[in-house]
């Protein structure tokens, strides 16, 4: 006969081996239940699933945190910009590695007059925008919507790599507005640094502040849009806020980005006086006289076709105006004529690069000094 406690002993372990199994039955149960889950949002997700950086869930929606208009979001619902989406309860980016523009351009279409000139820049864009610009030249695709678009996804490292092959100094995320493809942004400039290529971007200039910073470590150079310097316009114009744009280019001067000013002058609506001398004011004060300013003529697009272009007297007009005002670097664009394309030196006045177009004809800088004079010109140089 077996021995009482022998018995009770051997009842107690398998009663633990039961337990065992249940449990690990029900954690396989709950890892099951989970991972259903995440394959049903797979299932479900857009192409171009990534989850995004900057959000946070509020329940079962989520609140974008790239950009000033902060969207909250139900489950299926997209953001202002149509790149974000709430996915199950996750935001995702759904237009990461899918571009829907990559060109070579000069340095100077960005357009950058102090940045490597002449040289070239590889350029890439997604479809989306979280500004509704009335004149946008590229609206085909910043207003258009990435899952209707069908393009070959490229990863960043071949973004890199042919940015690296083509020998372009730069990679430029431009085009349509780069916040909107931030992920995708993000990953490209931390692998171009490695490979000793800058990264440079053009955009409207309306992100928060805490995404900037972390981009900013990447970037060479940003050309900004100043669209215009009263509420009102960006209100009527683009359904943005000046004062974000403001803070952007405090913040990208703080972290040591090179920043040129692109203002595209509209007739009646942004080309008064009072504006063009208070939008050079601040440039002065916040980012520096050195700062170049480019002037750029309005043609009729998008839904402003009932405008004339931009008087070239206008344009001439505002670069007296930012010359009164102490800017030093001020330059005309989209016109078809030589007017305010060159550089000059701000010590001794003369030239030191000629352009004509987006074609450097002669450049008189060494090491990012005036041959003539040897003054230092403020600048991203070779």
């Amino acid at each position: 006969m077996k021995n009482p406690s022998a018995r009770k002993n051997s009842f107690l372990a398998i009663l633990v081996s039961v337990m065992l199994i249940l449990g690990a039955y029900s954690i396989i149960q709950s890892q099951s239940g989970r991972l259903a889950q995440a394959l049903e949002r797979d299932k479900n997700a857009p192409a171009g699933l990534k989850e995004a950086l900057y959000w946070q869930r509020l329940g079962t929606k989520v609140q974008c945190g790239l950009c000033p208009r902060k969207c909250v979001l139900t489950d299926g619902q997209r953001g202002f910009c149509r790149a974000r989406k709430n996915v199950g309860g996750t935001l995702y980016t759904i237009s990461y590695g899918y571009p829907v523009a990559i060109h070579i351009d000069p340095i100077e279409k960005k357009p950058f007059a102090h940045v490597y000139p002449g040289s070239r820049s590889f350029s890439i864009a997604t479809a989306g925008c979280n500004l509704r610009c009335k004149f946008c030249q590229n609206w085909e695709i910043s207003q258009a919507d990435p899952q209707e678009i069908t393009v070959k996804f490229v990863p960043p490292q071949e973004i890199v790599r042919m940015a690296k092959e083509t020998n372009c100094r730069t990679i430029a995320f431009t085009y349509t507005e780069p916040t909107i493809f931030y992920e995708y942004m993000l990953e490209i400039a931390r692998l171009a640094k490695k490979e000793g290529i800058a990264c440079v971007m053009h955009s409207a200039g309306t992100i928060n502040e805490a995404p900037l910073r972390q981009l900013a470590k990447y970037l060479t150079a940003a050309n900004i849009d100043l669209k215009g310097f009263s509420e009102k316009y960006y209100a009527d114009f683009c359904e943005g806020s000046l004062k974000d744009v403001l803070n952007t280019l405090k913040v990208l001067k703080e972290e040591g980005v090179w920043i040129e000013i692109t203002n595209l002058l509209i007739p009646t609506a942004n080309d008064s006086p009072e504006d063009i001398t208070a939008l050079c004011r601040w440039i002065k004060e916040n980012l520096g006289q050195d700062t170049p300013v480019h002037f750029s003529r309005f043609f009729p697009m998008y839904k402003l076709l009932d405008l004339s272009p931009t008087p070239v007297e206008t344009l001439i007009r505002a670069r007296d105006i930012a010359v009164k005002e102490g800017l030093r670097h001020i330059y005309i664009g989209n016109v078809p004529r030589q007017i305010g394309e060159d550089t000059v030196c701000p010590a001794c006045g003369k030239l030191l690069i000629k352009r004509t177009g987006y074609t450097v004809l002669e450049n008189n800088l060494t090491n990012g000094r005036c041959k003539f004079c040897n003054s230092t010109v403020a600048g991203v140089w070779d």
